[in-house]
């Protein structure tokens, strides 16, 4: 039997591992910080939820532009960490949860928070920095690493990786997989060089093994990213699995959902979204496009990790509660892309809660 203490050692260690890729991250740059804050007002002695903490900018200059209380919320153990060290920089002000959209209800009834009492709410969707920069946790394509991809960094015992989706999902699969949450227009031709490596000599293991599989169906193809710089082959791939692996649509109308009821009335509502998919879900909760309270259409039921949604609470049709407080839709400033490639991609959404 392994002895108590070692369990205990353990639990130090990963403390300080997650407590140094935290702190690595404090100089992060948030995107479409200025846009945020506006639209998000943030008042003194209001309450607010930052519901993608990430590495903390955007919760950080909520806390620095009113004198606010704030929730903070992310499924990525180093998020986790990172919201704890901002929560000792602002004494009493700041309540870290860790979870995932779907386990946020159970979340804030510990801590006494009732639906229709929060006056603000903000989603930063995607990937993160810190997850995209840790090559280990497989998630660029330009670091190698072991195919994991999973945002909550195995907190979740039954949750799948990336490499066991390629290992054991079939050609068809796999091509809804890619076509689907990555719009790859070379995805059934992806799908079946996979299979045939498979078969042929081992499971594909790591990002950079990835990478040259896709680079073998389309040798001699250059993709340029929108700043017209040259872009890898197996982005929209890699894009594909991580969707899919985190289950991050489902959970993205959940946390819309969520964002209803919550929010008072008048609360304000703003949304960063980094491709096609996330910006339509957004789009369609904003204008009341929902079946049962999801946005259509829901990608790959048939291999959905999680099914999120709580019928209890998502059972019936509704007219939208919101008032855009942007016409279509905001996205960065060239001085914004220039300094931060990263957001090139982002697209913002505001609205107000109204009844």
């Amino acid at each position: 039997m392994i002895p108590r203490h070692f369990y205990s050692l353990g639990r130090c260690l990963l403390r300080r591992h997650f407590s140094a890729q935290a702190q690595e991250y404090r100089d992060h740059t948030p995107v479409m910080l200025n846009e945020s804050i506006k639209h998000l007002n943030p008042l003194d002695n209001e309450l607010y939820i930052d519901m993608t903490f990430g590495a903390g900018g955007h919760s950080r200059k909520i806390l620095e532009t009113a004198d606010c209380k704030l929730i903070t919320l992310d499924r990525d153990p180093v998020a986790y960490e990172k919201s704890k060290l901002l929560a000792d920089e602002f004494p009493n002000r700041v309540t870290p949860l860790l979870g995932r959209f779907s386990e946020l209800p159970a979340l804030l009834k510990d801590k006494g928070i009732k639906q229709s009492s929060v006056d603000g709410i903000l989603f930063d969707f995607g990937c993160s920095s810190m997850q995209m920069d840790t090559g280990e946790r497989g998630f660029s394509v330009s670091k190698n690493g072991y195919l994991d991809m999973r945002m909550d960094a195995g907190r979740d015992p039954n949750q799948i990786t990336a490499r066991e989706v390629l290992a054991t999902a079939n050609e068809h699969e796999l091509y809804k997989i890619f076509k689907i949450y990555g719009e790859e227009k070379k995805a059934a031709k992806i799908a079946q060089t996979i299979i045939q490596a498979r078969y042929m000599f081992k499971n594909i293991d790591t990002t950079h093994e990835l990478v040259d599989v896709v680079n073998s169906v389309c040798p001699d193809e250059v993709r340029l990213d929108k700043l017209q710089r040259p872009q890898s082959n197996a982005t929209k791939v890699f894009q594909a699995l991580r969707i899919f692996v985190n289950n991050e649509l489902n959970e993205m109308n959940y946390g819309m959902v969520l964002a209803k009821y919550y929010l008072k009335i008048n609360g304000r509502l703003v949304t960063i979204c980094f491709h096609s998919l996330e910006d339509t879900i957004v789009k369609r909760h904003i204008a009341g496009n929902l079946v049962n309270e999801v946005a259509n259409p829901v990608p790959l039921k048939y291999l959905s990790p999680m099914l999120v949604q709580d019928q209890q609470t998502i059972d019936h049709f509704l007219s939208t509660p919101w008032k855009q407080l942007v016409k279509h839709v905001e996205v960065p400033t060239e001085e914004e892309v220039d300094r931060n490639p990263r957001s090139r991609s982002a697209r913002l959404r505001a609205a107000l809660k109204i009844k």
